[in-house]
């Protein structure tokens, strides 16, 4: 193979826990239980729905984990799915993580940090006269210009660092994430353990509407946990810049995933502690407030909204990061075999596929002036799980087809953990239609835009 399509292996099980950890933790830990509020009008609720959201987020990790273990390469899912399925079916995922998937999560994290640095220094009105501007009555692109001025910025300066070196943006991760996770800390042990604090309220069963919780309101307040979870198959997309993979590609998802479900259950019940249900609705419906920001002013009064802007700030940074290395190697891998745009299969002088970073990133960008932070998590979020359940049904049909075939890993309760895993998803992403139509039609119309791709790049590829 040409040494211009070749990517070094040099990420060991430490650094890969530390991707899997910066690709999840971003801004659904400070936001998604503003939402989640609104919806199940209950603090006990809450935390069931991000215990459960946990759980069934690691039962799909355990199913991926067990393909990882015997297919992982550069590309994660793309790579697995052609074994599984077909090339066709590859493809559209792959193309699906471009269009609507990971770049839309990369637009997503990094407006929070602009909304973040926004409440820190004023950023001046930038073509306030156009805010009005819509296209089909759903894109408004230049409503609060300003701020996504400012996300559009740091995935282009967070796309030129990636395309450096990946030992730089593997430190880089490193460095961020030990700072966020000793903030993100600090809020737990100070918040729970404030005079203003009411651990007894963050489990209360009441809801403040009087009214019983529906499944439909479980399913919907999920898709903000599954947010906040988002990025745990991130690792994948590494595998073949990862020191042996099959191993460490697996227990790499599994411990950072762990450790984020304790640190997030932990994180919300000293949130709900500080604030009744009632003004997290209320934060929720003025649409510009941060639920972590109000939570610490109750107990650090207004010294603590730099504290929480400026954790807030690293966070987003460092997963935009995370996300930004990670993905582009999926279209890495898709165009290396033709089927995507032939340029993204070079790997630049720094060994890294520089030009599959810089086409992302301008797609990204794009995708930030196209909605707000909730419709483009709703819209990635009923995207993925399509995709998610599809690896969890791989499980089966791999067991079947390559009964004899070495399993470092196995799922554990085989068959049980992946079927449930797999039910859930078909509910998600009923409810998610049925609930949220403009999210979930947008994610499939990107979704099916692959169609016609597919087989332009494909007779590209004959001729």
């Amino acid at each position: 193979m040409n040494a211009s399509s070749q990517l070094n292996r040099t990420l060991g099980l430490r650094l890969a826990i530390v991707m899997v950890i910066g690709n999840i933790i971003g801004s659904g830990i400070y936001k998604k239980v503003a939402p989640m509020a609104a919806e199940l009008h209950s603090s006990g609720w809450i935390i069931i729905c991000w215990v459960l959201g946990g759980i069934i987020t690691m039962f799909g990790a355990l199913s991926n984990a067990e393909i990882a273990s015997m297919l992982a390469d550069t590309g994660g899912e793309y790579v697995y799915y052609k074994k599984i399925y077909n090339r066709f079916f590859s493809f559209l995922y792959g193309w699906s993580n471009f269009a609507a998937i990971k770049s839309a999560a990369i637009a997503s994290i990094a407006y929070v940090f602009a909304q973040s640095l926004n409440s820190i220094v004023h950023i001046p009105a930038v073509f306030s006269s156009l805010k009005d501007f819509q296209i089909a009555g759903i894109f408004y692109p230049f409503e609060g210009f300003n701020v996504k001025l400012v996300a559009i910025l740091l995935i282009l300066i967070l796309t030129w660092v990636n395309s450096r070196g990946l030992r730089l943006g593997a430190g880089l991760s490193t460095f961020l994430l030990l700072l966020v996770l000793a903030g993100i800390l600090t809020i737990v042990v100070f918040g729970s353990t404030s005079a203003q604090a009411d651990i007894s309220a963050s489990f209360s069963m009441a809801t403040t509407n009087s009214q019983t919780v529906t499944i439909s309101a479980i399913f919907t307040a999920m898709l903000a946990a599954f947010w906040a979870y988002e990025g745990w198959n991130s690792v994948g997309f590494l595998g073949g810049e990862i020191r042996n993979p099959n191993r460490n590609v697996p227990l790499s998802i599994a411990f950072g995933l762990l450790i984020v479900i304790v640190l997030y259950v932990l994180t919300n019940i000293a949130y709900l502690a500080l604030l009744p249900v009632a003004s997290l609705e209320q934060i929720n419906a003025a649409g510009n407030s941060i639920a972590a920001v109000e939570a610490v002013k109750v107990f650090w009064n207004e010294g603590g909204v730099i504290f929480i802007s400026i954790l807030i700030l690293l966070s987003t940074l460092g997963c935009t990061h995370a996300t930004i290395l990670s993905n582009a190697r999926t279209s890495f891998a898709m165009a290396k075999e033709g089927l995507f745009f032939p340029k993204m299969a070079k790997v630049n002088s720094a060994k890294v596929p520089g030009n599959a970073l810089w086409y992302q990133g301008i797609w990204a960008s794009l995708l930030v002036l196209s909605g707000t932070f909730d419709q483009l998590t709703d819209m990635l979020i009923f995207a993925a799980f399509i995709f998610y359940g599809a690896t969890a049904l791989g499980v089966f049909i791999l067991r079947k087809k390559m009964p004899d075939a070495p399993r470092p890993y196995k799922v554990w309760g085989y068959p049980i953990v992946p079927a449930i895993f797999i039910i859930f998803c078909v509910f998600l992403i009923g409810n998610t239609i049925i609930a949220r139509p403009r999210e979930a039609g947008i994610g499939l119309v990107l979704i099916l835009l692959g169609i016609p791709f597919y087989y332009w790049f494909k007779r590209k590829k004959s001729s």
